[in-house]
């Protein structure tokens, strides 16, 4: 029928491959940024970022998220910050494409009351015409609606209402946990960047949020990856396999830093750098010698002091020494 009514109409089969293959890509991206990922749908994500921006901006994050979608994979996304998962959810369906909102509690009123009731997460259809005969049109309507009133009209359900329509919403990101075969961090560059030291400066960087994260898994690393990307957008990597796992940041950013020298002998402006590490195996796995562990033990108490200082007072209160004097600014954080 559709065909009849507009004969030049263009129709495209669905094709469920590609669309699952595309998620996992954006998955796997999402990955570099935090570990806690609920997937709400093939093409919808929570993302938890709370232990996880390394002092950066959560919009600074959004945006580069944004960007690194559109240039790696392809396609567009819509984004939505909040404190949970209802606003996050709620600002992602604000105007699209391709955009970034925000929609936290001082926003509500401005930002989230003047919509239609029918916009609300989660409200059914047939609930819709009940709260218009009732003369709530709006989110507002409901919010400043008798809490009580609602819950004797619709039990349990007039209470999340209520909740959902003031922004309440306890709810935590409920990730499965998958066994990571890796762990990785890239960024690009604010400028173009031809000197090797520089490089170094933020290749130390990353190593530290990349070993950051290995040891909050609890795991160690065999393989250790970096990859440059130029101004002209051509890729390059080199990897090498270490001697012994660790999760020592002194280790692998000083096997890193040696790839790094490895494959840039030239002054090519880079716009991309990134470090990752691959085969990793739980510390509860495999045989450790005890040279090993006598050799890691004494670096292995500095790594944990330093992540619980991270922890409690934020990642970029503490630094590596060549990262003090760095000539990148990194309240950029190299977006």
């Amino acid at each position: 029928m559709a065909r009849q009514k507009c004969p030049n109409l263009q129709v495209f089969k669905g094709d469920y491959r590609k669309y699952s293959y595309y998620s996992n890509q954006l998955y796997k991206l999402l990955l570099e940024y935090t570990d806690k990922i609920e997937r709400f749908s093939i093409d919808e994500c929570f993302l938890d970022l709370t232990h996880y921006l390394m002092g950066r901006d959560v919009m600074e994050v959004a945006k580069e998220i944004n960007r690194r979608t559109k240039e790696e994979l392809g396609f567009t996304v819509n984004i939505g910050i909040s404190s949970n998962k209802l606003l996050a959810k709620m600002a992602s369906d604000f105007e699209k494409p391709d955009k970034i909102h925000t929609l936290y509690f001082d926003e509500i009123k401005t930002k989230m009351w003047p919509l239609p009731v029918k916009e609300l997460l989660f409200l059914g259809k047939k609930t819709v015409p009940k709260l218009y005969n009732m003369k709530i049109r709006t989110i507002g309507e409901l919010a400043n609606t008798d809490k009580d009133f609602l819950i004797k009209k619709f039990g349990k359900f007039g209470k999340q209402m209520w909740e959902y329509s003031n922004g309440i919403d306890n709810s935590e990101v409920i990730s499965i946990p998958e066994k990571p075969k890796g762990i990785g961090m890239s960024t690009t560059l604010p400028v173009d960047v031809s000197n090797i030291e520089k490089l170094e400066e933020v290749l130390a960087n990353l190593t530290d949020q990349v070993c950051f994260r290995l040891r909050k898994k609890n795991m160690k690393a065999s393989v250790v990856n970096v990859n440059l990307r130029t101004k002209d957008f051509v890729n390059f990597s080199h990897q090498k396999k270490m001697l012994e796992k660790t999760d020592s940041s002194k280790i692998i950013y000083e096997e890193a830093k040696e790839l790094l020298k490895e494959m840039y002998t030239v002054s090519t402006p880079i716009r991309l750098i990134g470090v990752r590490l691959d085969k990793l195996e739980s510390n509860d796995e495999g045989q450790i010698s005890i040279f090993e562990i006598q050799k890691d033990d004494k670096q292995s108490k500095i790594d944990n002091t330093i992540d619980t200082i991270k922890e409690k007072y934020g990642f970029n209160k503490i630094s590596r020494g060549n990262d003090m004097n760095s000539s990148i600014e990194r309240k950029n954080d190299y977006k």
